[in-house]
């Protein structure tokens, strides 16, 4: 596994960020998460239980869609800290008196004691100061069979706001997002196999800029290391609201200010692990039964 981490990300400001707790998921997170949610319907597994990683910042809506889908399945919401688990639990949390609640499996914020056929991973993994850390927890988490649902930015993401940036010769709005081949040969590096990335373009657009502006709030922080250092004085706010105006409307459609967000999809499975050979070795005949076993089920269902 490599130990490079992500050259323009500071893990200080990344950790804080992962610390601030929401009231609520960002739009484009419930929007991310509804569209991938429907991209279940390719997989024939059905999981008995399932990992929701982060679950207040990837979409509770999200949450509740992909209860309704795995009605029978238990689910473990996986949050780092404890603030956000309670938050979490009471945001699922059924009334006393509702049949439901004392029926199926339950929702629990806690790791799983065994692994689990599915990780779920809404728009977290753009914002890890050490996404080979977390790419490498997903596969630890996971069963032999199962597979991993993701999403994040990728580096189109705020194009317009870049290119404003740029021209005010200002420090960049956001740290680099990576591309998404790059995902795929992190996720093989990490044991996953059959990674499947593909990716759109989704364009919001604003009324004022502090409509959008707020947006970017929602949905997280610039953690530059070359960012500005320090706070910005309230003229340098009001300056920098006059120029989106000017500079984003006379790119965008009827006046309005128009951001550009790339949506990259990632999915994979945990295949089994395979045998280490080498000039002579000895491998356990029940070891090689089970590798042949596996063999015949995959081409039987190939």
């Amino acid at each position: 596994m490599p130990t490079e981490l992500p050259p323009t990300i500071d893990p200080v400001a990344a950790r804080r960020w992962a610390r601030r707790l929401l009231p609520s998921s960002a739009w484009l997170h419930e929007e991310v998460a509804r569209r991938m949610e429907e991209r279940l319907d390719l997989m024939t597994l059905q999981p008995k239980t399932w990992v929701h990683w982060e679950p207040l910042r990837g979409g509770m809506q999200a949450h509740a869609l992909l209860q309704r889908r795995y009605r029978k399945s238990e689910c473990f919401m996986l949050l780092e800290h404890a603030e956000h688990a309670q938050a979490a639990i009471k945001n699922v949390a059924l009334p006393w008196w509702k049949p439901a609640r004392w029926q199926g499996p339950v929702t629990q914020t806690k790791s799983p004691s065994a692994p689990v056929q599915m990780v779920w991973a809404n728009m977290a993994l753009h914002m890890a100061s050490d996404p080979h850390a977390m790419i490498a927890r997903w596969h630890a988490l996971l069963d032999t069979g199962g597979f991993l649902m993701f999403s994040c930015l990728g580096p189109d993401t705020l194009r317009e706001l870049r290119q404003l940036y740029s021209r005010m010769d200002w420090p960049a709005p956001s740290h680099e997002f990576t591309d998404m081949h790059d995902w795929g040969d992190m996720l093989v590096r990490a044991g996953f196999a059959d990674p499947v990335m593909d990716m759109e373009r989704i364009t919001l657009t604003y009324d004022t800029p502090a409509a959008l502006l707020h947006e970017l709030r929602g949905l997280g922080r610039n953690l530059h290391v070359q960012r500005f250092a320090g706070l910005r004085a309230r003229a340098w706010k009001k300056h920098l609201e006059a120029t989106v105006h000017t500079q984003l409307a006379e790119e965008s459609h009827a006046g309005r200010l128009a951001l550009s967000f790339e949506v990259i999809y990632g999915h994979a499975f945990k295949p089994a692990p395979r045998i280490a050979m080498q000039a002579q070795s000895h491998v356990p005949l029940e070891d090689f039964k089970a590798a042949l076993k596996k063999g015949k089920s995959t081409l039987a269902s190939g």
